[in-house]
């Protein structure tokens, strides 16, 4: 039904909010299959369309996900808070800890899918890094699993000459990861500077980051600077966004 001159709600969204409720107040707990279209349905008197809108409602918020062939659950992975300021202090990765180590605590995670390679730089990358279109970039492609879940695509652009026969050209960078080795070459960052966007996903991204549909990522893009204001990094990054709660903290 549509929204009245009253100021009614859509059924759909009536429906989304009371199962919104009956999470909160812990009736479906985390990995439980919520009622599906045809109980909704019966419930409340509806369409399947307008059940299956309510059930989409949760879904992209991020509170629920879909399981193929076998309906709607409560979502079960805690969100990551991502500490935007403290994670990329010098004092952290230059003491050879992972920037990750502000955000995780004591969960789990893996990187997988690492590459490693030397290509042209595209035009958008060499512009940032003052290069010329073209030129020689290492290229760091990576996935972040948190506690099983994918939850980040990560690729890294350096200038190739700046980089070349250090461990950031292996797949394994050592302690503290690119920042330290920058560091260790010369090129420490010492002034960082992102850029936050959000869009649906392609459909590679979602098979990646193992997405339930209808959820949007979150596009942060990095630059890092060293002490003489030059870009040493640009960091592209795809985020599920339901997987994030992201985090500024900062002084007045």
């Amino acid at each position: 039904m549509a929204t009245s001159g009253g100021g009614r709600q859509p059924k759909y969204q009536r429906i989304a909010d009371a199962l919104r409720k009956a999470i909160e107040a812990g009736e479906y707990g985390p990995g439980a299959r919520l009622p599906g279209e045809n109980d909704l349905m019966a419930a409340h008197g509806v369409a399947r369309m307008t059940a299956r809108q309510a059930l989409g409602v949760l879904q992209s918020e991020g509170i629920a996900e879909s399981r193929k062939g076998a309906g709607v659950f409560v979502r079960s992975f805690r969100p990551l808070r991502r500490h935007g300021v403290q994670r990329l202090a010098g004092e952290r990765w230059g003491a050879g800890r992972s920037v990750w180590s502000a955000d995780i605590e004591d969960r789990t995670l893996v990187v997988d899918g690492v590459s490693v390679a030397e290509e042209p730089a595209p035009e958008s990358i060499a512009r940032v890094l003052a290069l010329e279109p073209g030129d020689a970039v290492c290229v760091r492609r990576r996935r972040f699993v948190l506690d099983g879940k994918p939850v980040l695509l990560a690729t890294s652009f350096l200038p190739a000459p700046m980089v070349a026969g250090s461990a950031i050209t292996e797949e394994d960078t050592g302690p503290g990861g690119i920042y330290a080795r920058l560091g260790e070459l010369g090129f420490a960052p010492a002034h960082f500077r992102e850029e936050i966007r959000s869009r649906m996903p392609s459909k590679e991204e979602a098979d990646r980051l193992s997405l339930s549909a209808g959820t949007p990522v979150i596009l942060v893009c990095r630059t890092a600077f060293d002490a003489e204001g030059r870009p040493v990094e640009v960091n592209e990054m795809v985020l599920d966004s339901a997987s994030y709660v992201l985090e500024y903290d900062f002084d007045a």
